[in-house]
């Protein structure tokens, strides 16, 4: 697995953790319909930013900040629509790095 370091240096933040968390079961933690990227427009869903920065609490420099680092490492997928874009766990490479970790750890 490549880019060992950067995934475990940003998974060492507890509001990353937090929003891989949320965007887990976003139904659950963003209850706002507009959060949600509607099914009809993808069937992979996603949760607007504006949204993750709200429930972050957090300025929208940095909550862009961390979700670049989560999408640059892989554990993130981005989808843009119109000037909104929408983010969704990539649960394919989060298990990847949950194997690794059970096997080479």
């Amino acid at each position: 697995m490549e880019n060992q370091i950067e995934i475990f240096k940003v998974l060492a933040n507890e509001t990353r953790l937090d929003m891989l968390k949320w965007l887990k079961d976003p139904m659950n933690h963003f209850d706002k319909t507009t959060a949600h990227l509607a099914k009809n427009i993808s069937e992979k869903g996603g949760v607007c930013v504006g949204d993750i920065q709200e429930k972050a609490n957090m300025s929208q420099s940095t909550v862009s900040h961390y979700l670049t680092m989560m999408q640059r490492v892989g554990l993130l997928e981005s989808e843009r629509h119109g000037k909104w874009t929408y983010y969704r766990r990539n649960d394919e490479r989060i298990q990847e790095i949950a194997e690794f970790i059970k096997e080479e750890l």
